[in-house]
């Protein structure tokens, strides 16, 4: 066998190079992929009425699409995003924007490396956002937030002043995500398909976290090992195939959206 006496380092090499060779990347607009993403989303129980907002950069500086206010993320597509600029003026598109993007605003301001910004209400986020503790991350399959999760403690009240947005701006810093005590979760990306994997991971490890501590104490990962897995699933190809699959599953349910 080849491979038998090959370091982990080599195989992951390996790994990665036939992962370039083998998977394409699926050719969609930014507005596709923001629709995709809150059809994803929706799916996968992060619908709360109308609360959440998903914004993706647009063409033009200081400018982003989002979803207007009145629209469930099930109702979302291609054609209905509007384009927003950073004082929630809409440039284009029909319809309202949400007052509560406002903080997105600040975080793309504060973030230049951030193209994307998933803010949802999910079940288990909810609720562990009540026990005002932070997110433990202490099993492999959501390993990319790892160590890379803030917690805000303090809840704000109403999220459309710029008091949260310097707030939650100021609590990512190095990091792709956040805890919201008493709210829910906000996850970033460089890209879209980054972003919406997170944020599903965010609400499986909050649902994790939930069923662990209700049967005993957490233990937690071994540092070097959990940041290895971390950055194994965290690259460019990898969120883009498995956005791809996610996709896949949502056109079933809703092939109009893009």
């Amino acid at each position: 066998m080849k491979t038998a006496t090959k370091t982990k380092q080599e195989l992951i090499d390996i790994a990665e190079t036939d992962m370039q060779k083998y998977f394409q990347d699926v050719e969609l607009s930014a507005r596709q992929k923001l629709a995709l993403t809150c059809r994803i989303l929706f799916d996968k129980g992060h619908d709360s009425g109308l609360a959440g907002q998903i914004t993706c950069r647009s063409n033009q500086p200081n400018t982003f699409l989002t979803q207007r206010l009145g629209l469930g993320f099930d109702e979302i597509s291609a054609d209905n995003l509007i384009e927003v600029n950073h004082d929630l003026e809409r440039l284009a598109g029909e319809g309202m924007p949400n007052p509560a993007n406002r903080f997105h605003t600040w975080i793309y301001k504060e973030h230049p490396e951030v193209n994307c910004i998933i803010h949802t209400h999910p079940t288990y986020v909810a609720a562990l956002s009540m026990l005002e503790v932070p997110l433990m991350i202490s099993q492999m399959d959501t390993s990319a937030l790892y160590n890379d999760c803030s917690f805000v403690a303090n809840w704000p009240g109403v999220p459309v002043g710029n008091e949260e947005g310097i707030l939650i701006s100021q609590a990512l810093g190095n990091n792709r995500a956040v805890l919201l005590a008493h709210h829910g979760q906000l996850v970033t990306g460089k890209t879209i398909e980054e972003a919406c994997n997170l944020a599903i991971l965010i609400e499986r490890a909050a649902k994790l976290q939930l069923l662990a501590m209700a049967a005993g104490q957490i233990k937690p990962l071994p540092h070097d090992l959990a940041q290895e897995a971390h950055d194994w699933v965290s690259t460019e190809k990898r969120n883009n195939v498995n956005f791809a699959y996610y996709a896949r599953q949502a056109l079933k349910n809703h092939p109009n959206c893009i």
